[in-house]
């Protein structure tokens, strides 16, 4: 698992990336409320949704240990289909269980939003399953802030859900690094 302590690597992915990032999205497929399905995907259907976002120019980050293990992967896309909202995205960010509270995911936010506002979008979206506290604080400290919820839009677990959106303005913001270091 690396060295204790030690940061991340932050790196594009790759399609050997893509067995740790399978693993990762379908632990949280069944052990949390994060993703809002209850079927595990397969490794082609990991391939697939890998070559959408590259091919349309999206970033697929990876977190990587030391050791050379992917402790956790963050992507953004579109957030609508038409154009008019051609300017905003939505991301996800999903870390290992094993690397969980140790900053990992902050870090892949952080290189999310730096792409982004460098892509010249202008607001980037996170939807969150809305008592997902890690999450929300995460976001909260990185200058997201809170546009609304949802309630009970969404179930899993024989539980309603309720989905909290939050927004943050690139625009706003001169760095992430500078910002929210």
């Amino acid at each position: 698992m690396g060295v204790p302590g030690s940061l991340p690597l932050i790196r594009d992915a790759g399609p050997d990336d893509l067995p740790a990032i399978l693993r990762i999205t379908n632990d949280a497929i069944e052990n949390t409320d994060a993703l809002w399905i209850t079927t595990p995907f397969t490794l082609e259907q990991r391939r697939q949704w890998f070559k959408d976002r590259t091919m349309q120019g999206y970033p697929v980050l990876v977190a990587v240990d030391a050791a050379g293990e992917i402790a956790g992967y963050g992507s953004y896309g579109s957030f609508r289909a038409y154009e008019g909202y051609a300017q905003t995205v939505e991301h996800s960010v999903y870390v290992a269980p094993n690397y969980q509270r140790r900053g990992i995911g902050r870090l892949l936010l952080r290189a999310l939003i730096e792409h982004a506002k460098a892509a010249d979008f202008h607001v980037m979206v996170a939807g969150i399953t809305a008592d997902n506290a890690a999450s929300l604080a995460m976001h909260r400290e990185l200058g997201f802030q809170n546009c609304g919820t949802l309630p009970q839009v969404g179930r899993k677990h024989g539980r309603w859900l309720d989905l909290l959106f939050m927004t943050l303005r690139l625009d706003d913001i001169h760095t992430v690094e500078k910002d929210f270091s």
